[in-house]
């Protein structure tokens, strides 16, 4: 048996393409997810229109971090389609390796600066129904960041064994669902919570 036979055997998903059961698995996956993050988005409206101070106390945050973090985040997406687009459907397997990488290092690097946001906030989980919220929005996408950056690895694994070609790589685009659904749902949290509170102030 051929060295490329026996590798098609341990491949660790068979199906191709979008007839991979993971495929409509993940999807099902990101409904479910969507829906408590819109929860959650609601939440942090519905406390806005019932607070009877100043929304968010202090004043708007500041985007010193979380502006350039977000960037951070949409980069490690564009590394992951390069990662498909120009690796796995090429055949290129130092484009592959090299895209997976640089999406799993900056997803690091948002988990980094993200912690020392959470650091620098003057209020806790407990210190109000901003910081409530607050906490659990950023909180609850920073687990699925988490959750994100272990697939990543999976798939750095993966690639590096030599286990994706040009038509065997459901995997890879599967977990690059996820991993842009992670991203699409900070660009929400971050219009949510650092753009609404500057738009309508006067200067």
């Amino acid at each position: 048996m051929s060295d490329v036979a026996i590798r098609e055997k341990v491949l660790p998903v068979g199906s191709f393409g979008r007839r991979a059961s993971g495929w409509f698995g993940v999807w099902c996956l990101l409904v479910t997810e969507g829906a408590i993050f819109a929860y959650l988005i609601f939440s942090y409206f519905y406390f806005a229109a019932q607070a009877v101070v100043d929304w968010p106390p202090g004043g708007p945050p500041p985007l010193k971090l979380a502006g350039p973090n977000t960037i951070v985040l949409i980069l490690s997406s564009l590394a992951l389609v390069w990662a498909e687009l120009s690796g796995a459907q090429r055949a290129a397997r130092a484009r592959l390796i090299g895209g997976i990488a640089v999406a799993f290092v900056l997803g690091c690097l948002f988990v980094g600066v993200q912690l020392m946001e959470w650091h620098n906030k003057p209020f806790s989980l407990t210190s109000g129904p901003y910081g409530s919220i607050y906490f659990t929005l950023t909180g609850f996408h920073l687990a699925h960041v988490l959750a994100g950056l272990v697939m990543l690895a999976l798939l750095l694994v993966y690639a590096a064994l030599g286990y994706f070609s040009r038509d065997r790589h459901a995997q890879l685009t599967i977990g690059a669902i996820y991993w842009h659904f992670v991203d699409v749902v900070w660009l929400v949290v971050f219009i949510t919570l650092y753009v609404t509170p500057y738009l309508g102030r006067s200067p």
